[in-house]
């Protein structure tokens, strides 16, 4: 991705998006002193975030961090760029929407260096019915919708192998592209697209294998998926939603705060009790 597609995006989404919450808070900054400080106390915090599960998590650390003398500002963002160009250029001092997978391949692409605080939860990418409802029945040259993304398409990759629907190459692990295809039974036609599109595109694909935040908000439940990535294997351990921020704030007190909350037991039981299994906390 180029800079000028980094700036166009800082111009549009985060200018838009974040504008109006720091016009709002920066009275309150300003009396409060820096942003970012040498003490948790009086400290205003800003953090972007994908609406869900990450900006509904962040309300429930919220009220926790006030006790703490710490104002926790959400800005709710619905793509996967903006959250970190908005860290970048300063207009955030945090996110919460991706894991270290993601960053990485962003940081790659973009020359940036965002680093991770923190891990808070892992979200089960599953298959879902479209027009077949079991993978059994699964016919030659049935489409398979996946993300069009470099590590959320290897880890789609990597579930269809676990339910044995194809073979990848033993080295390709985390970075499995159709390419790292050695067995392909079925000659699998995969439909490449944006992960916030998979749902809508069930009526017209054979299975869809979705992330689980997007399978939220389309209505769907973990319960339906036809098959989910297993909590103990390579995808539970590598996908850890992360906090991200800065180098130079990745020790700031109020941020490892905010992670030290995300991690804690009030939050891991708002998630048990909320997502019905699409959202797991790796604490707590």
């Amino acid at each position: 991705m180029s800079k000028n597609i980094i700036k166009k995006a800082i111009a549009t989404a985060v200018t838009l998006s974040i504008a109006a919450s720091f016009a709002a808070c920066a009275s309150d900054s300003e009396a409060e002193g820096s942003v970012l400080g040498e003490s948790r106390e009086n400290t205003v915090i800003t953090v972007g975030a994908n609406i869900t599960p990450h900006s509904e998590i962040l309300e429930v650390a919220k009220p926790i961090l006030a006790e703490q003398g710490i104002t926790l500002e959400i800005v709710q963002l619905e793509d996967s760029v903006t959250p970190n160009t908005g860290v970048i250029e300063g207009t955030l001092d945090a996110n919460y929407f991706q894991h270290v997978p993601y960053l990485e391949q962003f940081n790659l692409e973009n020359g940036s260096d965002l680093v991770s605080i923190g891990a808070v939860h892992y979200e089960p990418f599953g298959i879902y019915a479209g027009r077949v409802s079991d993978l059994a029945d699964l016919q030659e040259g049935a489409v398979v919708a996946v993300p069009n993304n470099v590590t959320n398409e290897a880890r789609a990759l990597l579930l269809l192998a676990q339910e044995g629907l194809l073979v990848l190459d033993e080295n390709a692990g985390i970075n499995a592209t159709v390419e790292d295809i050695v067995e392909n039974p079925l000659n699998i036609q995969f439909e490449e697209l944006a992960p916030e599109q998979l749902v809508a595109a069930l009526p017209d694909v054979d299975v869809a294998v979705i992330n689980g935040n997007y399978a939220i908000e389309g209505g769907l439940h973990v319960s339906q998926a036809l098959a989910v990535e297993a909590n103990d294997g390579l995808a539970a351990q590598t996908y850890g939603n992360i906090i991200a921020t800065s180098p130079e704030h990745q020790n700031d007190p109020a941020l490892q705060a905010l992670v030290e909350v995300l991690q804690g037991p009030e939050v891991a039981q708002y998630i048990n009790d909320t997502y019905d299994g699409a959202v797991v906390p790796l604490y707590g």
